[in-house]
């Protein structure tokens, strides 16, 4: 696990919460000195602490309005043919592989329900390898940003 201090937490804390700020506007934010804090922000990703910059982009706006997390058992001889076609399907974002009642969580989208079951009965039910499925409609999710910053007294 790689050391990091304080400032190294608080700097990745803000740019979890918003990427695109500016190292000057981020440096008045922490009070710490611009040059400091690019020089953090450098080192941050030369040790891998950070992978990249990114966008969340707003799925709903663009009108994938459904999203949905399908759990897949397969015969885990024919994993990489299974994942291979599941990557195939359009709407399919990401595959986990996972412990639990499951082999895999597929994370996919679609812009109706109706699209949605034509993806999990037509598409995914026909691939060769997969044993069975349960998907589940996501209603309403929220989120939190993971806080880099160290809670004080739980050391």
């Amino acid at each position: 696990m790689a050391k990091v201090d304080e400032l190294d937490l608080q700097i990745l804390s803000e740019l979890s919460n918003d990427a695109s700020i500016s190292v000057p506007r981020l440096s008045k934010k922490i009070d710490i000195n611009s040059s400091v804090v690019y020089s953090r922000i450098k080192r941050l990703v030369k040790r891998k602490l950070i992978e990249r910059f990114t966008i969340v982009v707003n799925d709903a706006e663009l009108g994938y309005d459904v999203k949905a997390l399908t759990g897949i058992n397969m015969d885990t001889k024919k994993r990489d043919h299974v994942i291979e076609e599941l990557f195939k399907i359009e709407g399919v974002r990401k595959i986990a592989e996972v412990t639990g009642r499951f082999d895999i969580l597929v994370t996919m989208y679609s812009k109706s329900l109706d699209q949605m079951h034509k993806m999990v009965s037509e598409k995914i039910g026909r691939i060769e390898g997969i044993q069975s499925s349960e998907s589940f409609i996501e209603m309403k999710s929220r989120t939190k940003a993971m806080p880099y910053m160290p809670t004080k007294g739980n050391d």
